[in-house]
């Protein structure tokens, strides 16, 4: 019984599986890529994203099981900045920040990255607590003040 199972196990393993290198890929899905070198927290925040039209692979829209291969430019839209990435090296597995150097390339532009940093106006008008609601002249009062830092999306 021995030497059957012996003789089981030496034919399925050959000495090209032996040499074989099962860290190199010629493809993966792209939520896969996007998660592993992390772009996005969760593959399941890739996945939608790309169902969302917020990826394309080389110019065009990306599905999740849209295969990437070195050399693709994947371009991802996260809020109002335009990430783009080229592929070093495809891979499915998750690495370490330290690591996302060696499979991904950041290009990025500086223009689009001034976008994280940009300051966001906040308006807050202070009331006395105990106030109560605006009287309709303060109300317009508080309206013509506001129209004085936004402008109207409608007119543009």
């Amino acid at each position: 019984m021995m030497t059957w199972i012996m003789k089981m196990i030496s034919r399925s393993i050959t000495t090209a599986d032996l040499t074989r290198n099962t860290n190199t890929m010629d493809s993966t899905r792209v939520d896969k890529y996007l998660w592993a070198i992390r772009v996005f927290k969760t593959r399941a925040d890739a996945t939608e994203a790309c169902r969302g039209g917020k990826v394309t692979v080389n110019g065009n829209e990306a599905k999740p099981s849209k295969e990437v291969k070195t050399g693709d430019t994947i371009s991802v839209r996260k809020g109002s900045v335009h990430y783009t990435y080229k592929v070093l090296s495809p891979l499915d597995k998750r690495q370490g920040a330290k690591e996302v150097a060696k499979y991904a390339e950041n290009l990025t532009p500086q223009s689009e990255l001034d976008k994280l940093r940009a300051p966001t106006e906040t308006f807050f008008i202070k009331r006395d607590r105990g106030a109560g609601r605006p009287t309709k002249k303060e109300r317009r009062q508080m309206e013509e003040l506001y129209s004085s830092f936004f402008w109207d999306d409608e007119n543009e």
